[in-house]
């Protein structure tokens, strides 16, 4: 095998643009980048192209889009590509073995987790959600299942006591690019030791839904504080005062037992709102209000002042 390799990579949102970036800056060769479809999206519903998309065609670099890669007439593509390993990241459906196993290299995955924690397509924003200090980065052999490949490289992080998902998500596409050189480099010499994954400490990261959102203020203010970073900024924490819903971000949990029903706003001032919860109380900073934009609370109020004792449901 040259020492140069050629490499097919597969990714469609986002977080897949450093580790494509860091790719197209280092010796190897992308022959070819396959990403999902373009979709209509927005509320415009205009169709339009995958980030990954939109960066193979600036460095002209083909790209594939197949409705199925699970068809004879894709994986006679892959072939004729001639690729040496497969660079996936975020690609959004799971490889099948022929594919898998086409290359000489195999395919080689970056994923937001530290595995066999979080496997599945929202690593980065359960591990907020669930209150985890430490998350990373994987680069893993993949095999046929949903993440459950032999791991290559880590790369752990802290989780700050105040950052979002989205926040994260950033930091850990960046850190993917950084340490996905670096995995291409070992693989080619050799020097990436494989080591099962232990799958009785698995657990996983189902996709998120726009009612996951949906704020039961019962929970304990601190699984809220988790709840509301976790879920920033897609598809956001939210409740209804009256018939209007509001989204809420940038919470902090306040040390204080509140005598009034969780879901009760006990104090609305420049300082948020104070929220009672099942255990403790929650301030929310930011607001969105439906059909306008997120704004600090004490903008809100000045056009909208509101009573204490008011019930978000």
């Amino acid at each position: 095998m040259s020492s140069l390799l050629r490499i097919v990579f597969m990714g469609t949102p986002d977080f897949a643009v450093p580790s494509l970036q860091a790719l197209l800056d280092g010796p190897d060769r992308v022959v070819a980048v396959v990403c999902q479809p373009d979709k209509a999206r927005g509320r415009g519903k205009r169709i339009s192209a995958p980030p990954i998309k939109i960066l193979a065609e600036q460095y002209g670099i083909p790209v594939l889009q197949p409705a199925s890669i699970r068809t004879g007439d894709f994986l006679n593509e892959l072939r004729e590509l001639a690729p040496d390993l497969l660079v996936v990241v975020a690609y959004g459906k799971i490889l099948p073995g022929p594919v898998l196993s086409l290359p000489p290299l195999g395919a080689i995955n970056v994923h937001g987790s530290l595995l066999p924690k979080y496997r599945g397509a929202a690593p980065i924003q359960w591990a907020v959600i669930n209150g985890e200090t430490e998350t990373g980065i994987t680069i893993m052999q993949m095999d046929e299942g949903m993440d459950t490949g032999d791991i290559l490289l880590t790369a752990p992080v802290p989780i700050g006591p105040q950052e979002t998902a989205g926040e994260l998500f950033h930091r850990l596409a960046r850190l993917g690019g950084d340490i996905l050189g670096n995995a291409v480099s070992r693989l080619k010499e050799g020097r990436l030791i494989r080591t099962p994954q232990d799958h009785s400490k698995a657990s996983s990261a189902p996709m998120l839904s726009k009612e996951m959102g949906h704020v039961d203020w019962s929970l304990a203010a601190r699984q809220l504080h988790s709840l509301v970073r976790g879920l920033d900024p897609w598809p956001s924490a939210y409740g209804y005062i009256g018939q209007k819903r509001y989204r809420f971000f940038t919470p902090e949990v306040v040390p204080i037992r509140a005598a009034d029903p969780p879901g009760t706003i006990c104090r609305a001032d420049s300082q948020g709102l104070l929220i009672a919860t099942g255990e403790d109380c929650l301030r929310i900073h930011d607001i969105q209000p439906e059909g306008r934009k997120r704004m600090a609370v004490k903008t809100w109020l000045h056009g909208s002042p509101i009573k204490s004792q008011t019930r978000i449901t």
